[in-house]
């Protein structure tokens, strides 16, 4: 037991006065016998002995009375067993990532939360709100009630590790008190790793009830016909016989074609994937695809743009004699191809280009070599082909511009060309299905390469005859070996068409632009802007203006988190129309089936909101105990009255 006011205690010496009254009380006095009273000796006696304990209860009373009293003053009480952590500041991390719209007990995850905080989180503390989208310092519950109540969801998936990185920032003289609520989709241990050993970390895991779900998880061209475009929309399913899930196409919000889709869900987790095709006219699409299914809403809607296809401009750097099959697959109707040797070139006329075909030079210039690295980064299409008598630390000088990839020296064996990578984006619609018995090509003379990237075409004896270094906005192409005729018949194989076809097309002109909002994925638009002008990305109800850099006839984009909302957008200069644009939430929380509860078991893991603020309030809460005091003081104060009254 401690006491608030210890100096009190002090007036314990008053319990003398009562002692020293009641001594005086008790003084003896000088007996008087007289012989009329005699009769009444006995009864003298016997009253003699009453009055005595009368007096000595008396004295009790009011010893217990006044030390009591005087223990009321001096406040005692007993410390809380954590104490020392009252002093703590509270910061609480809300979840308010997609995977908390799926549905409790009570309704969406996020609302209840939410709706648990207004109700229960005390006026007068102070606290710090972080979520993934808003940061609210050193506030209170009345001061952010109407902001809670607005707060959306946020299309950045939720990463523990950086909201807490935030908190750990906050530069304080005290130990933290930190609620984390979140349903635990996705998270995995190593993100509490940041936790510091001494702040009192809590865990309020909400449960799903319904964790069916479905997603739309991309949507690409499958197929390039004459006058239309087969596309892909890739669906994937977690749950159990979910049958009948409308699936609709739009286009400038109308409705271009319908169908139902059935998935047979295994129940264990892993969900399946399915893929629905749609024909489209080969023109600009500015929509999306939708569905309607009973888990989460935000995934249910796919936005895309694919824009009319315009002629792929390819040029070919090289002897004319090496590259006339280049010719032949880049046609008039689909490409604007030029071919030039080396001493003909026009160096202004490569960042023109969409793709450029560097064919069998035995040296590549350096002025050539700063061009096309310039080239490669505003978003080309290069494709190297090496000459047989070029040196490898050459090749390997100007391509680790690049990437890591490494020439080796010239075999002299001939060497087939046996597998494809099918699941490359080169190839990945090009075939129905995987072929295994197709006409080998083969090599006379190759190089050796060393890259860490999967090959495209792969030799017999396992190394690349074909492999790429992807960039942000671009890919270079690289061939082990010459493919002229004197050392291959690669350009008599059917391979020839959908590779060098492919390896010129660039995805942003021709394929599907849709970008997921946070992966900060740049994108190149076709814009001579003066130095005043700037690009804006807009649609009815949002616009922003996005990290830009020119370059030369391009812009580079960069959106950051931005927008706040997925959706069909435009990139404007000015008023008028530059690039049809749609942005996309991440699809990383779309499987609810990925709860880790297990995050929680080194820390305190508690039901509700409620019970928090409960527990941490009695456990540094001082049991004050001085009302007792106070009604013992009355108790004896009482009780000396009874004895005055009633004890003779």
């Amino acid at each position: 037991m401690q006491f608030k006011h210890p100096e009190v205690l002090y007036f314990l010496f008053l319990l003398v006065i009562p002692i020293l009254v009641h001594l005086f009380q008790l003084r003896r006095f000088k007996k008087e016998y007289f012989t009329n009273v005699q009769f009444l000796k006995e009864l003298s006696v016997q009253t003699r002995k009453s009055s005595t304990i009368k007096k000595w209860l008396l004295l009790m009373t009011r010893l217990m009375l006044l030390t009591f009293l005087i223990l009321a003053f001096a406040q005692p009480f007993f410390a809380a067993k954590e104490s020392k952590m009252n002093t703590n500041e509270m910061y609480i991390i809300l979840d308010n990532s997609y995977s908390m719209q799926a549905k409790g007990k009570k309704g969406e995850l996020l609302k209840r939360a939410i709706q648990d905080l207004l109700e229960h989180a005390p006026e007068v503390q102070n606290f710090s709100l972080i979520t993934a989208s808003d940061t609210y310092w050193n506030t209170d519950i009345k001061s952010i009630q109407k902001d809670l109540q607005n707060l959306n969801y946020s299309a950045t998936p939720f990463r523990l590790d950086n909201l807490i990185a935030k908190v750990n920032a906050r530069k304080s003289a005290f130990n933290k008190d930190i609620i984390v609520i979140t349903d635990a989709v996705g998270l995995e241990e190593n993100q509490t790793k940041s936790f510091r050993k001494e702040d009192n970390v809590f865990f309020i895991i909400p449960k799903a009830e319904q964790k069916d779900n479905i997603s739309i998880d991309s949507v690409y061209i499958q197929q390039t016909l004459d006058s239309f475009y087969e596309i892909g929309v890739k669906l994937s399913a977690n749950g159990e016989d979910l049958k009948n899930i409308p699936i609709a196409l739009y286009n400038n919000n109308k409705l271009a074609a319908k169908t139902n889709i059935n998935f047979n869900g295994n129940g264990n987790g892993n969900g399946n994937i399915q893929t629905i095709k749609f024909t489209i006219p080969k023109e600009d699409f500015h929509g999306y695809v939708s569905i309607t299914d009973k888990g989460l809403d935000y995934d249910n809607t796919y936005y895309f743009s694919i824009s009319k296809p315009t002629k792929t401009n390819v040029i070919s750097v090289g002897a004319a004699d090496k590259s006339n099959f280049l010719g032949r697959i880049y046609t008039n109707d689909e490409f604007n191809y030029n071919n030039f040797p080396l001493a003909n070139l026009d160096y202004n006329s490569l960042e023109k280009q969409d793709a450029i075909v560097v064919n069998e030079l035995k040296e590549i210039p350096q002025a050539l070599q700063t061009t096309l690295k310039s080239f490669v980064l505003k978003g080309g299409n290069l494709v190297l082909i090496p000459d047989q008598e070029s040196y490898p630390e050459a090749l390997n000088s100007f391509l680790g511009n690049f990437g890591a990839l490494q020439f080796k020296s010239v075999t002299q064996a001939e060497k087939k060309i046996t597998k494809i990578n099918f699941n490359h984006p080169l190839f990945s619609s090009v075939f129905e299905k995987k072929i295994d018995n197709f006409q080998y090509p083969s090599t006379k003379n190759s190089f050796g390469l060393s890259s860490a990237n999967p090959s495209i075409l792969t030799y017999d004896d396992q190394s690349p005859f074909l492999t790429s270094l992807p960039n942000t906005l671009s890919s270079v192409y690289v061939f082990a070996a010459p493919i002229n005729k004197g050392n291959s018949n690669f350009q008599n194989s059917p391979l020839i068409v959908p590779t060098f076809y492919n390896m010129a097309q660039n995805t942003q002109k021709t394929g599907v632009n849709a970008i997921m909002i946070g992966a900060n994925q740049p994108f190149v638009v076709d814009a001579v802007l003066s130095k005043d002008e700037i690009l804006t990305v807009k649609n009815s109800t949002e616009s922003f203006i996005p990290v830009q850099q020119l370059l030369n006839t391009k812009v580079k984009m960069s959106f950051n988190d931005n927008p706040g909302k997925a959706g069909n957008f435009g990139v404007f200069n000015g008023v008028n129309l530059v690039k049809n644009i749609s942005f996309n939430y991440n699809r990383t929380e779309s499987n609810l089936a990925l709860v880790n509860p297990d995050i929680a078991n080194k820390f305190k893991e508690i039901e509700d909101i409620e019970t928090v603020f409960n527990t941490i309030q009695t456990d540094r809460t001082d049991t004050q105990i001085w009302k007792w005091f106070v009604i013992l003081a009355l108790i004896f104060l009482v009780l000396e009255l009874l004895i005055q009254k009633f004890v003779q």
